[in-house]
């Protein structure tokens, strides 16, 4: 018998604010000592009170809009009981009756074609603290530095029926919240975890199976690894008998590559949702919700398609420069000071992205300024700096964001001066101590002389025209 799995996510994307999502505390506590970005009010001390934060439900409006959602125009926050030692008022502030977005669509594509993913829906709510197992002290430690930080989870239909579809829609969903700016996504610092609940079928049926969640995963690859382990998991036991499957949540150990019972999967009735009094509905009026809709990013695909057309750029080029908002940035502000997209395009595909990888930086870590790479393609452009030069003004601007290229070639005397008197100088000498170069030469073997050209290069470090040093070499050896 054939079977097909059935996949739903549940997406935790942490915002980009600068605090929290009801007290002023640093919502970016990543690397930071432990519980140093706490105040009574995110460590549930009694008495305090919620403070809603406008720009998380900005964010929010935001991430639906861009992923197709309805917008409830009046969203309450309730809240979601349970007791772990990291959640220190015991109970979860989040949304269940009326999230801040419903009913939206997501286009993925894989190899065997196009599909919609329908989000249920996405809803705003705040973050637990953190355990720390310290197994030298065989004691655990609670960091409450993510406490309150403010979260959105994008509820997926259980549409999604491979791991090569997940991996599509979750890298278009990475993709179109960093368009947004609303979210980094980026599973290795945490600011993006996935839930995935799994189930098998016989192919055909219309009757969800026995479904199994897979909690805070944090990387595609154990996503990946995941859904094909549970997957061959329940099908062994629909057909072999090698276990009764029952609805749980399990823990996935990447190491060893298998997932482990934690406990019987909870119901919503467990988790006794009710209004939390302590938070008023946000009421989302027209001017509001125009306010944000306004600040819509132009999407990737009509971005790419606009490079081809506007700056006449190959389909390679586009697609490459807009796999990040970054990139585009980076791209727009060069070509508005060079005013060359050929030459902008070459530059970020071949020099940045280069530094980028060596780096083992992603591409929306970039943060070099694109007007101040575009001051440096127009030094190039107009001869004033040679490109090996300029690179290692580019790889100086990586570690300082403030340099300004022109000043920082004159300071490392990297400006070309095409001193003829000082080149034919050099060449004299290039050409003096390297008698059987010329001599090959001379005999017709022209390649001979990148020896000497490349020697004159070295002793002008590279400050000149390589077509004027090649004039006055070819000349000079022409008339030995």
């Amino acid at each position: 018998m054939k079977y097909e799995t059935v996949i739903g996510l549940e997406v935790h994307v942490e915002l980009a604010t600068d605090s929290k999502i009801f007290c002023s505390c640093s919502a970016h506590s990543y690397g930071a000592e432990p519980n140093t970005h706490v105040c009574p009010a995110c460590s549930g001390m009694p008495g305090m009170l919620p403070v809603v934060n406008k720009k998380v439900v900005d964010y929010g409006m935001k991430a639906g809009m861009m992923l197709n959602c309805d917008i409830n125009r009046v969203t309450t926050f309730d809240k979601k009981s349970y007791y772990y030692p990291d959640l220190p008022c015991a109970y979860q502030t989040t949304q269940w009756f009326a999230p801040v977005a419903v009913n939206g669509l997501v286009e993925i594509e894989t190899s065997k074609g196009k599909k919609n993913i329908r989000i249920k829906q996405i809803h705003m709510e705040e973050d637990a603290g953190k355990l720390v197992h310290d197994i030298r002290e065989d004691m655990t430690h609670v960091d409450f530095n993510r406490t309150s930080v403010p979260l959105i989870e994008i509820v997926s239909q259980p549409d999604l029926s491979s791991a090569e579809e997940v991996e599509a829609y979750l890298e278009r969903i990475k993709t179109l919240l960093r368009y947004a700016r609303v979210a980094e996504c980026e599973m290795a610092h945490g600011t993006m975890r996935c839930d995935v609940n799994l189930s098998v079928r016989p192919e055909g049926s219309d009757k969800l199976g026995v479904r199994a969640e897979m909690k805070n995963m944090n990387s595609i690859e154990a996503i990946k690894r995941a859904i094909e382990y549970e997957t061959a998991r329940h099908i062994d036991a629909i057909e072999r008998g090698t276990e009764v499957l029952k609805q749980e949540t399990r823990r996935w150990d990447d190491i060893k590559g298998k997932s482990y019972a934690m406990r019987t999967k909870e119901t919503a009735g467990d988790y006794r949702y009710f209004p939390d009094p302590n938070v008023m509905p946000v009421v989302i009026d027209d001017n509001w919700f125009n306010e944000v809709k306004s600040t819509l990013p132009e999407l990737p695909e009509v971005k790419r398609e606009r490079y081809k057309t506007e700056f006449n750029l190959s389909d390679y080029d586009a697609e490459q420069l807009t796999k990040s908002i970054a990139l585009c940035d980076c791209f727009e502000g060069a070509y508005e000071v060079c005013k060359s997209a050929k030459d902008s395009a070459n530059w970020m595909i071949s020099e940045v992205m280069s530094i980028l990888n060596v780096r083992k930086m992603t591409y929306d870590m970039l943060s070099v300024d694109g007007k101040a790479l575009g001051s440096l393609i127009k030094l190039v452009m107009d001869g004033k700096v040679g490109r090996t030069n300029a690179k290692k003004i580019l790889e100086a601007m990586f570690e300082d964001g403030t340099i300004e290229p022109l000043k920082y070639a004159e300071e490392n005397g990297y400006v070309m001066s095409n001193d003829t008197g000082l080149i034919e100088q050099v060449v004299k000498k290039a050409v003096e101590a390297n008698p059987k170069a010329v001599a090959d030469y001379k005999s017709g073997k022209e390649k001979a002389i990148l020896a000497i050209f490349g020697s004159c290069m070295k002793e002008l470090k590279g400050n000149c025209d390589p077509a004027v040093l090649k004039q006055i070499l070819t000349d000079y050896v022409d008339k030995l």
